[in-house]
């Protein structure tokens, strides 16, 4: 938004939006359990472009935040690295996925590898599909896990 207004971002270029992406985790489960939905916790994020600082976050929470007359204080501006990983296409409900992580789990297994999730690397999704727009079955859902050699 900032091309749009006199505020000028250092090496700004014109970019489409990626995806929502979200981490999510359960205190006290090793792994995931997938039944107790109502113990898990996450936090959304969306990818920005190389170009985006700090201060340019900051400028556009405060932009934001009056434009909007709402409190965006709670965004963050974060720089993850999530080292080793596997990733796969998950299509359908959300409620499907143990069984396309039972297939990268065999895959991991099959190759020396096993998941690492823990407190600081976390189970990961890209949602390629709004799911506001699209029906449930046609749902296309990255699911990313760290690994580590087992």
């Amino acid at each position: 938004m900032s091309y749009k207004t006199d505020y000028k971002i250092e090496g700004f270029f014109e970019y489409a939006v990626p995806p929502l992406e979200g981490f999510w985790w359960q205190e006290g489960v090793e792994g995931v359990n997938y039944s107790e939905k109502s113990a898990f916790h996450w936090i959304s994020v969306i990818r920005l472009p190389e170009f985006i600082t700090q201060k340019d976050f900051d400028w556009a929470v405060e932009t934001a935040s009056k434009k909007k007359k709402m409190d965006c204080s709670s965004a963050e501006f974060l720089m993850i690295d999530e080292g080793l990983c596997v990733q796969i296409m998950h299509f359908g409900p959300f409620d499907d996925e143990p069984s396309t992580v039972a297939v990268m789990d065999k895959f991991l297994a099959a190759n020396g590898y096993e998941n690492d999730l823990s407190e600081t690397r976390l189970y990961h999704e890209i949602y390629m599909s709004d799911a506001r727009k699209v029906p449930a079955e046609k749902w296309k859902t990255v699911i990313r896990h760290p690994i580590k050699l087992a």
